[in-house]
C-alpha cells in the first residue's frame, strides 16, 4: 500500500485535474450554446437555397456547367478534413482521421490529397503518410461566411482548373452535445439535384434561369461549406463538453477511492503506533 505522503500528493493532483476539467466543461458549454444557435439558424436557409437550386435546375434542359462536369474515372480526389485546433474532445478528431483513412483505402488507384480545416486531424493524417496540401488553422478563430467563402473559392478554382476530379467534405454533423455523426459529403462536382416537392413551386425569374443558376451554384457551394464548418464547430464544443464531463466524473470517483485508501492507511498507521506503545509499556513493566 502506498504511504500517506504519496496518497496525499495523488489526491492533490486529482483534485487539481478535476478543477481543470470542470472549468473546461463550463467553457465548452457556453461556447456550445452560441455554436448550436448558429447551425440551427443556418440549416433552414441552406435547405431553402438547395430547394431553389433544385427547382431552377429541374426546369432547364441541361444543368451542366463548369461545376457539374463529371469525369468517367476519378484519378485525383481532394478531401477537405474539418477538425479542430485543440484536442481533449473525445473521439471528435479521431473519427475524422479514421474516415479519411478509410476513404483513401477504398480508393487504392486514386491519388488522394487532403486539405485540413483545423490542424488536429491533418497532423495525424500527414504522419500516416498521406499528402496534406494545406492546413488552415485560423478559420475557427472568428468563423464567418466570408472566411468560408474564401476557402470555397479556392476549392472551386481547383475544380475549374481540373486539378481534381472530385472534392469531398469530411466533417462531424451536430445532433446534440453527446451525439455527432461523421459525414462524407460530395462537394464538387455539384450533386445531381433531384426532387419533386420543389418542382411544383412556381417562381418568377429575373433576369433568367441560366443567369440565376450561374450565380446560385457558387453561392450554394459557399453555403454548403459554411454549414459544414458550423456543424463541425458545434460538434467540437459538444464533444469536448461531454468528454470533460466524463473526465470530471472519473476524477471525482478516483478521488473518493484515494481518500478511502488514505483513511485506511492512516488508520493502519495509527493502529501500529498504538501497538508499539502498548508493546513498549508491557516491556517496561516486565
Amino acid at each position: 500500500m502506498a504511504n500517506l505522503k504519496e496518497l496525499r500528493n495523488r489526491i492533490t493532483t486529482v483534485s487539481s485535474t478535476m478543477q481543470i476539467t470542470s472549468a473546461m466543461k463550463m467553457v465548452s458549454a457556453a461556447k456550445l450554446k452560441r455554436a448550436q444557435d448558429a447551425i440551427t439558424e443556418m440549416r433552414p436557409y441552406a435547405r431553402k437555397l438547395e430547394e431553389i437550386l433544385v427547382n431552377v435546375s429541374a426546369t432547364l434542359d441541361s444543368a451542366e456547367g463548369v461545376y457539374a462536369r463529371k469525369s468517367e474515372t476519378v484519378n485525383r480526389l481532394l478531401l477537405v478534413a474539418i477538425s479542430s485546433n485543440r484536442g481533449l474532445a473525445g473521439s471528435f478528431n479521431a473519427n475524422i482521421i479514421k474516415k479519411v483513412v478509410e476513404i483513401a483505402k477504398n480508393n487504392p488507384h486514386t491519388t488522394v490529397e487532403v486539405i485540413g480545416l483545423g490542424k488536429k486531424a491533418a497532423e495525424i493524417i500527414a504522419k500516416r503518410g498521406y499528402k496534406v496540401l494545406d492546413v488552415n488553422t485560423d478559420i475557427f478563430n472568428d468563423l464567418s461566411f466570408e472566411q468560408a467563402g474564401e476557402v470555397a473559392e479556392r476549392l472551386m478554382a481547383f475544380y475549374r482548373e481540373g486539378a481534381y476530379d472530385r472534392i469531398e467534405l469530411v466533417y462531424n454533423q451536430f445532433k446534440n452535445a453527446a451525439v455527432q455523426y461523421v459525414q462524407q459529403e460530395q462537394y464538387l462536382p455539384v450533386r445531381e439535384v433531384k426532387g419533386e416537392s420543389s418542382a411544383n413551386t412556381d417562381y418568377l425569374y429575373e433576369p433568367g434561369k441560366e443567369e440565376i443558376l450561374e450565380d446560385l451554384i457558387p453561392k450554394s457551394l459557399k453555403t454548403q461549406l459554411f454549414k459544414a464548418l458550423l456543424d463541425s464547430h458545434a460538434s467540437e464544443h459538444g464533444a469536448r463538453m461531454t468528454a470533460m464531463h466524463k473526465a470530471t466524473d472519473n476524477a471525482n470517483e478516483l478521488k473518493k477511492q484515494l481518500k478511502l485508501s488514505y483513511n485506511k492507511a492512516r488508520q493502519a498507521a495509527i493502529t501500529n503506533e498504538i501497538l508499539e506503545i502498548v508493546g513498549g509499556a508491557e516491556a517496561l513493566n516486565n
